[in-house]
């Protein structure tokens, strides 16, 4: 296996045998597969910053046991309506400034209202009007509503699979897979692109996270954009005291999509604060290359992104200054193609 040839050809025909067999790898082997498949699709020194927004935060009907904002757990989270949209562009704007191409935006929703949706329609606009672009996870979408979105200039919609179909019940009562996967069926069919990963660390077995990944990989297009989390636990929740994942087993988790997935983007997402450097870095190696930047994402805290800039310098790394997939012309030279170094004091991203 570590002798196979890499190719940067999408497949849509993986094994659960194969994906185990690459999991399997001795590391040395399985990095090195990872990074060529890498350098294939992608520069391999710069890192896509994508900052994430809770626009609606708390009273989410849905059970997901990792999740701080269901309004079924006690989690002393505090709820709050739908931002108002000059909040919205505001932060849009700091995100700019301090180096972010992409800006996420998420509401606690078990899928929106078309009242609601109108006033996400003009948060997309006004992101995008910062020469920004824009992602949003809003829960399930009817195929109008994805088709609202992609017309409103709308680049990415989030909607993750979180885990294998096996373990999916354990984690979530409220929706099932067959509502992921249509959900990302209407994403699709409407033309936007996909930003579709999962949560390891929930207690699944290895198993479970090579299934989540064959999903992933098997679908009739791969997601544009992969985040894979690290759970962060949250008092309150069922996931609260599982056993983390082993550290190794997280960067493999990374190294594994990217071979899988090449053209992909895999983000490092929830969870980086508690990773140290070395970790970080090994999952750059391993062909993480987008990260969430800024001080907050839906509901917890983040690395500090003056603190992600040093890590990228230290590492000979940049961000990276036009993303793959855009069609957004940045409305200024971005700032995030100059060396983190030569920063001074960039506005803090939200």
């Amino acid at each position: 296996m570590s002798d196979a040839p890499v190719s940067s050809v999408p497949r849509h025909d993986w094994t659960h045998a194969e994906v185990v067999a690459l999991f399997a790898l001795p590391f040395a082997d399985l990095i090195y597969r990872a990074q060529t498949a890498h350098r294939a699709c992608f520069d391999a020194n710069a890192v896509q910053l994508s900052t994430l927004m809770s626009i609606k935060t708390g009273a989410c009907p849905e059970d997901c046991a990792y999740c701080p904002q269901s309004v079924r757990f006690d989690t002393g989270l505090e709820r709050e309506a739908l931002l108002p949209l000059e909040q919205v562009r505001d932060a849009a704007q700091r995100a700019r400034a301090a180096g972010a191409t992409r800006f996420c935006m998420g509401a606690a929703w078990r899928s929106p209202k078309d009242r609601d949706l109108d006033k996400v329609i003009d948060m997309v606009r006004a992101v995008r009007d910062e020469g920004l672009e824009t992602c949003v996870t809003l829960g399930m979408l009817q195929a109008e509503q994805a088709r609202r979105l992609k017309e409103a200039g709308l680049d990415y919609y989030n909607h993750n699979l979180d885990t294998s179909p096996e373990y999916y019940e354990d984690i979530i009562t409220t929706r099932t897979y067959d509502d992921r996967l249509d959900t990302l069926g209407h994403v699709r069919d409407a033309g936007l692109k996909v930003c579709c990963g999962g949560i390891v660390g929930m207690g699944e077995s290895p198993m479970d996270r090579a299934e989540l990944l064959r999903q992933l990989a098997n679908l009739p297009e791969h997601p544009q954009s992969v985040p894979i989390n690290n759970l962060v636990q949250v008092e309150g929740t069922p996931l609260h005291g599982v056993d983390p994942i082993d550290e190794l087993d997280f960067v493999r988790t990374i190294a594994v999509a990217k071979i899988m997935m090449p053209s992909a983007y895999v983000r490092l997402s929830a969870g980086r604060e508690q990773m140290s450097e070395a970790v970080q870095t090994l999952c750059f190696l391993a062909g993480a290359n987008s990260i969430f930047y800024g001080d907050q994402l839906l509901t917890t805290s983040n690395p500090a992104h003056l603190k992600d800039l040093a890590l990228l310098d230290k590492l000979g790394m940049a961000p990276e200054a036009t993303p793959k997939y855009s069609d957004v012309a940045p409305a200024s030279p971005p700032s995030a193609a100059r060396a983190p170094q030569r920063r001074s004091t960039p506005a803090a991203a939200s």
